[in-house]
């Protein structure tokens, strides 16, 4: 391919195209906004994930939230509509039966799931929050993002200590915040019981399942606060990674109900969420878009294409007697022909980088106003260089072949035919 060396064959190229600017230049458009719609979706699907990512982040995603509610089915003696309770012995049951399980986390709540909030109060300010006691390994399912302080530990639950971390509108509420008081050490009243404040917790997004009006006290606390004793609202079921999330829920239900003598058809008993299913979901609906934004670009890309070669046909009967010249003088048939691909790949090439630098400099736009952006699952989007040039290079490819039509009439073209032609 000698051609491509020869200074003349780039004037010419140059020539060809500065004759025909609006016809050329109607002809790039396509093929670059089939790349420009390409790089822009592909970085907004990419966007959204990496939205949803931070979203989640410190949040297992493999969990599934259980708690007890009423029997619809009579059993064993027992009459419908009999109360289910979950219990803290229930979680080495449930370990030791389903070794699928990582880890499961007991929490009690006020102030959720229809239940009234707690009143606190401090310095003459009173407000209702929600209350919840926990486990440390409560903070592994949905890690808290801490301002002050640490969250609950072991010592703080074996010592039924009074102490709390309380989310952000807590402390805005009940400490100076203007001036970033410190309210590590400082108490609050919960029921007439005085707690020290040992964290501050700040929500992100719209925060899960939690919110910064919440306080977390130990768990051993709480039950002791309301005399609960080993009875647990609900419990947070964590798999391992490569365990069934579908499996490990059916299995924890059929070992309760067969601990608290629930019939096995009963499916009202035990209430659930599972997040890992419903995650996959949402990852599914990712993972489609991705490949609707792939189809989409190419396909556009394609179109783009198909109109450069209906665009060098016209330009090869304009220049009928133009290659009919050429080919008396002694230019070979390749060499025509590779002069016809060879702008077919020019017009695609440029379109293509053009339609790349447009949609990088949008993505880089958005990203800019989405930054700071916690409210919408969006955020970084950018696009995978992999695929972006992978689609540059069919593109030349299909460029060469859809180019191959034009060329091919040229070459066709007797030299005395050609001389004749006006």
């Amino acid at each position: 391919m000698n051609i491509i060396f020869k200074l003349d064959t780039w004037q010419e190229i140059y020539h060809s195209l500065k004759n025909n600017k609006l016809r050329t230049f109607l002809t790039m458009i396509g093929v670059g906004w089939g790349m420009f719609l390409f790089v822009s979706l592909l970085g907004a699907a990419k966007g959204m994930e990496n939205g949803f990512d931070k979203l989640f982040s410190g949040f297992a995603t493999n969990s599934i939230f259980m708690w007890a509610q009423n029997t619809s089915i009579p059993y064993d003696g027992f009459p419908k509509g009999r109360k289910t309770e979950l219990r803290l012995p229930d979680i080495d049951l449930l370990e030791r039966k389903i070794p699928e399980i990582d880890y499961i986390s007991p929490q009690n709540s006020r102030g959720n799931f229809g239940s009234p909030p707690e009143q606190m109060s401090r310095g003459g300010k009173t407000a209702s929050y929600t209350l919840t006691g926990d486990y440390p390994i409560g903070n592994k399912i949905s890690e808290k993002k801490l301002i002050y302080g640490r969250y609950i530990n072991d010592a703080d639950v074996s010592a039924n200590k009074n102490v709390a971390v309380i989310g952000e509108e807590v402390y805005k509420n009940f400490f100076d915040a203007k001036k970033n008081e410190n309210p590590l050490g400082k108490s609050f009243n919960i029921k007439g019981i005085f707690f020290n404040v040992i964290g501050v917790f700040k929500v992100k997004g719209n925060g899960g399942m939690n919110n910064d009006k919440t306080v977390f006290i130990p768990l051993s606390t709480y039950t002791k606060m309301y005399n609960d004793g080993d009875k647990v609202g609900f419990f947070a079921i964590v798999s391992k990674p490569d365990a069934d999330l579908n499996i490990v829920e059916n299995e924890a239900k059929s070992v309760l109900k067969e601990k608290y003598n629930v019939s096995p058809d009963d499916t009202n008993a035990f209430g659930s969420f599972n997040l890992g299913k419903e995650f996959g979901k949402l990852t599914g609906f990712l993972t489609g878009m991705q490949l609707l934004t792939i189809i989409v670009g190419t396909l556009t890309i394609l179109a783009g294409v198909i109109a450069i070669s209906n665009i060098l046909l016209i330009t090869v009967k304009e220049r009928t007697k133009e290659i009919g010249i050429r080919r008396a003088l002694g230019a070979k048939p390749s060499e025509v022909r590779n002069q016809i691909l060879l702008e077919s790949v020019v017009i695609t090439l440029t379109s293509g980088i053009l339609g790349f630098i447009f949609g990088i400099l949008l993505l880089m736009v958005v990203s800019v106003f989405t930054k700071d952006q916690d409210s919408f699952p969006f955020y970084n989007p950018t696009v995978n260089y992999g695929q972006v040039f992978a689609a540059m290079a069919i593109m030349v490819v299909l460029g060469l072949v859809i180019g191959m039509i034009p060329a091919q009439r040229a070459v066709k073209i007797r030299p005395i035919e050609a001389l004749r032609s006006e």
